[in-house]
């Protein structure tokens, strides 16, 4: 009997806070295709789709079996949706690379537009993954009132809400406050380490070495000529003859 998805309540997040916006630069572009007009447009929900779901896709990344139908109208934004969670691509580049907890992360915030609630979400999911596999997680997370209300089965999902009119800054994109890798699999993969063993000497352009005659030569020059004064005389006063020292002027007219 499979395990029945674990209840964890809300918080407070931008998603969940009710007003009223005016449209503005900040503000996310939706793409559906209910106002698809050219197949450009269908283009730009294409593009769209990948960077929410893998923030940049490579030539050998590209599915281009489910671009083909979805421009033919075989199936939907949500399907097209569901074929980038289940590729290879997203699967070497954030299954295999995170555990359970950090892979349940990274899919709710590309599918559902917003961070996990708390810890008990993510380990509600995470249970999901462990019985149900890659597959029935997508599948789930795809079936729920929050991704069918929100997003339906024509709307590429977005970062719902980022930023709210009474915070002078939003909340940071996914892709830049959750990186592909977590610290386990950065260590385990041999990074960050040190390069540079050495010293890296300091290039600069032609036109901004110093010429002869320029003052910034100047301690380079007196570092070069390695002076050495002369060793100061230690000199007891105790061995000083002041009579034959000082000398003695004779007076004029005496003898």
């Amino acid at each position: 009997m499979p395990i029945p998805l674990l209840e964890y309540e809300p918080s407070s997040q931008n998603q969940r806070v009710a007003g009223y916006e005016v449209p503005g630069d900040e503000q996310p572009r939706i793409f559906n295709t209910d106002n698809i007009l050219s197949p450009s447009d269908l283009g730009d929900l294409i593009e769209a789709a990948y960077r929410q779901i893998f923030f940049y896709a490579f030539a050998a990344d590209r599915e281009t079996y489910l671009e083909s139908q979805l421009r033919n109208g075989q199936i939907t934004v949500r399907d097209f949706i569901r074929g980038l969670l289940l590729s290879n691509t997203f699967k070497k580049s954030f299954y295999d690379l995170n555990n359970n907890y950090r892979f349940v992360e990274q899919v709710i915030q590309r599918v559902l537009g917003r961070d996990p609630y708390n810890e008990r979400e993510k380990i509600a999911w995470s249970i999901v993954v462990a019985t149900k596999g890659i597959v029935g997680f997508v599948d789930e997370v795809l079936n729920t009132e929050e991704y069918l209300s929100n997003f339906g089965y024509s709307t590429v999902p977005y970062q719902r809400r980022r930023i709210l009119p009474s915070q002078s800054a939003g909340e940071l994109p996914f892709n830049i406050k959750s990186p592909r890798y977590e610290d386990y699999h950065r260590t385990k993969l041999g990074f960050p380490q040190i390069i540079w063993q050495v010293e890296v000497r300091r290039f600069l352009p032609q036109e901004q070495k110093p010429k002869a005659g320029d003052p910034a030569l100047f301690l380079s020059m007196a570092q070069s000529v390695n002076a050495t004064g002369n060793a100061p005389q230690r000199i007891s006063s105790f061995n000083i003859d002041i009579e034959k020292s000082v000398p003695y002027r004779q007076l004029a007219g005496i003898k």
